[in-house]
C-alpha cells in the first residue's frame, strides 16, 4: 500500500475517495525508564526512553491506520498526518490519520 503525506501520488490518478482512516495508541514507559528519563532531564541531553516510546507508538498508530485502510480495500492513503498529545505524566497518545483512496 502506498502511504504519502501529499494530496496526490505522482504517476497515479485518484479515482475514488473511500474516507478518512485513523489509528491511535497511548503509550507510557515503565517506572524505571521514567526515572532514568527524569534524571537525564536534569543534566540535559536526549531523553532516549521517550524517543523510543514515541517511535514505537507512531509505528503502532500507523499500522492501525493501515489496517483500517485495508478493510476498505484501499490502494493508498494520502495526506497522512500524525498528532501527539500528553495524556498523563510519562504517557502520550499518537494519532495517525489520512484519506484512503483507490488509484488508477
Amino acid at each position: 500500500m502506498i502511504v504519502v503525506n501529499t494530496e496526490t501520488i505522482s504517476g497515479y490518478e485518484i479515482v475514488e475517495i473511500l474516507g478518512m482512516v485513523r489509528g491511535n495508541t497511548i503509550r507510557a514507559k515503565h517506572l524505571g525508564k521514567d526515572l532514568m528519563a527524569g534524571l537525564r532531564g536534569m543534566v540535559g541531553g536526549e531523553l532516549t526512553e521517550y524517543t523510543e516510546m514515541i517511535s514505537e507508538a507512531r509505528e503502532e498508530a500507523l499500522n492501525r491506520m493501515l489496517a483500517e485502510a485495508e478493510k476498505l480495500k484501499a490502494d493508498a492513503v494520502v495526506n497522512v498526518r500524525f498528532t501527539t498529545s500528553a495524556v498523563a505524566g510519562g504517557a502520550a497518545e499518537i494519532l495517525a490519520y489520512g484519506t484512503a483512496v483507490k488509484l488508477k
